[in-house]
């Protein structure tokens, strides 16, 4: 799927729909040049993206002094009011850092002054006795907590959407379905980009190919990092298994990651994850025996009644973890090139403020000329639990009974909903995208009750 024809010449392009790449569309969308955002998916935000454990960071784990560590703390503000503004669902749930060992406990003390360095003085340390009586299920053993109140849980995908609509209303060509094969120097300076759908004349080019960002890296002449994807598993609990968590519950973190957590979701499920596994395949986001047998001894720990509940489904994601322990946002003023890569998970967290630094970046180097446009965010359909869905408003489905109709019965998905979705300005072209815009398909029976009809749906959207 691609808005309109394909652009031969541009001033910028964009490698890479994830939420980062469609963050760095919307912004520099808003300048007086032709965008255009590229990516070999058939849809916004199909890869990292669509498989993180969607959390809203404080950023207060975080190397203090970091890019990272400042680009989170921005980013957690911006998303938080861009969140309100375009009705993206966002709960403020807070999170609990678990000791389960002696030498955690003493180590809490130290992640309060981390999280002061990095600009967040809100922590606090939870004593036993509170700890139960705030997460009666967890399990036995803990020794105490440090409380972070302003982790909070997000809708990934319709963060994604969302700026990859408001990025299409400024003008920008969206170029899905389309891989990049190779770059070339212009003789006249810029690129000269082979893609799967023609070649494209570009001025600039910037990098927020996730996975694949060293690949297109190499292919602009550097090779700073390598990409080697970090696998987490996830398994996702069914809404009956909401009531027994009410915080993220998060161990104390490693030089490997955050760990397996326990978390409370948008969308009204628990989900238990992510481990964390070093693989070779970029394409690598099956389940394993292993992963999810490691996860049920997690689970085992930290909330036991978790077992008793029932698995809704399980997937992986892929992390595109480097050797590097920071991001790694490059800017080289003679090529006229920005790389935006080794953007881990708290790259959803902070993808507004990474498109704002490098919007910076590309200032100081005298890129940009012309005036800053105004822009508004879209409104977009709710996906939270926590908010008032279409099913449940009596004036909404009074002035149009569509909304009143259920097609998914697990998530309370109605046919006006669906209707609303391939008439949008980015619609699905897959059940898995039609999934992300509306809970279709997403709950208990996974789509046995309603598969057929979606499929139906989607061909015939997709024909015409």
């Amino acid at each position: 799927m691609s808005a309109g024809p394909t652009p031969t010449e541009v001033d910028v392009v964009i490698v890479g729909a994830g939420v980062v790449g469609c963050a760095l569309a919307r912004e520099l969308g808003r300048w007086p040049w032709r965008v255009a955002l590229v990516d070999a998916a058939d849809d916004v935000g199909d890869g990292t993206s669509k498989a993180n454990t969607a959390l809203l960071h404080t950023g207060f784990d975080a190397i203090p002094g970091s890019l990272e560590s400042r680009l989170v703390a921005r980013g957690y503000e911006l998303l938080r009011d861009y969140a309100s503004a375009a009705g993206i669902p966002v709960e403020p749930v807070g999170a609990l850092l678990v000791a389960w060992a002696q030498e955690q406990l003493e180590a809490l003390p130290g992640l309060a002054e981390k999280a002061a360095q990095n600009g967040y003085a809100a922590t606090r340390l939870v004593d036993v006795p509170e700890l139960y009586a705030r997460e009666p299920f967890l399990g036995p053993g803990a020794l105490g907590a440090l409380e972070v109140p302003d982790e909070s849980i997000i809708c990934p995908w319709t963060t994604t959407l969302a700026f990859a609509t408001e990025a299409l209303a400024q003008g920008v060509a969206l170029m899905l379905g389309t891989e990049l094969l190779s770059i070339e120097p212009r003789p006249d300076g810029g690129f000269l980009l082979e893609t799967s759908r023609g070649r494209v004349s570009s001025t600039y080019l910037v990098n927020a190919a996730g996975l694949r960002s060293d690949e297109v890296d190499h292919m602009a002449g550097h090779h700073g990092f390598t990409v080697t994807p970090r696998r987490g598993e996830l398994v996702v609990f069914d809404k009956l298994a909401r009531a027994k968590v009410s915080h993220i519950l998060l161990p104390v973190p490693t030089s490997r990651g955050k760990g397996v957590l326990v978390a409370p979701t948008i969308f009204g499920n628990v989900m238990l994850g992510p481990t964390a596994e070093e693989v070779g395949d970029k394409r690598a986001t099956g389940s394993t025996e292993a992963g999810l047998a490691d996860l049920r001894r997690h689970a085992a720990r930290i909330l036991p009644a978790l077992l008793e509940e029932e698995v809704t489904a399980t997937y992986a994601g892929l992390r595109a973890a480097t050797e590097h322990s920071d991001y790694q946002v490059r800017l080289h003023p003679d090529q006229g090139y920005v790389c935006v890569g080794g953007i881990r998970s708290t790259g959803l967290t902070a993808s507004m403020a990474i498109a704002e630094h490098v919007a910076t970046l590309m200032g100081d180097a005298g890129w940009l000329a012309g005036e800053h446009r105004p822009s508004e965010p879209p409104s977009m359909p709710n996906l939270g639990e926590a908010f008032p869905r279409p099913f449940e408003q009596a004036g909404r489905i009074a002035a149009d009974p569509a909304y009143g109709q259920i097609v998914c019965f697990c998530e309370r998905a109605t046919r006006g909903e669906l209707r609303d979705a391939f008439a949008s300005p980015i619609p699905p072209v897959s059940m898995e995208g039609l999934r992300r815009r509306t809970r279709a398909g997403m709950g208990r029976c996974q789509g046995f009750a309603c598969g057929a009809e979606l499929a139906a749906l989607v061909e015939d959207a997709t024909r015409s």
